[in-house]
């Protein structure tokens, strides 16, 4: 009995064992795979052309302008449309509104609808139209 007590023992704490090893590689293929899915874009702020600052910022993939801007700009917002990039607003008496192209080309589509790839560069102009 005794004998039989002992190998029941055995085989609990060796199962244990096998289990907490097994959960320790999980968080580290976690880590992993969101570094490979941490990309890069630069963002450039413009007045009539005139460059008022440029930055690159880090976002995951899969997620669109509007909330990147969000994330690294101070934007104010009416309807998604964006209003005002750090304190730079529209004028509509003026009809200066802001307006983007993504690596050289006018968005076709607004802020919120557009998913960002790496190494994308997106110019807002505040503009006449």
């Amino acid at each position: 009995m005794k004998k039989v007590l002992h190998m029941l023992s055995a085989l609990l704490l060796a199962a244990g064992i096998l289990a907490g090893c097994g959960t320790t590689e999980q968080p580290q293929q976690n880590q992993q795979a969101e570094q490979k899915t941490e990309q890069q874009v630069t963002i450039t702020l413009s007045e009539d052309g005139e460059e008022i600052s440029s930055k690159e910022v880090s976002f995951e993939e899969g997620d669109n302008l509007l909330d990147v801007m969000k994330e690294n700009f101070e934007i104010e917002e009416d309807g998604g449309f964006i209003t005002a990039i750090d304190g730079h607003s529209q004028d509509e008496n003026a009809n200066k509104y802001w307006l983007f192209t993504v690596n050289g080309e006018m968005s076709q589509v607004g802020a919120n609808e557009l998913e960002l790839k790496d190494g994308d560069e997106v110019v807002f102009d505040l503009q006449a139209t």
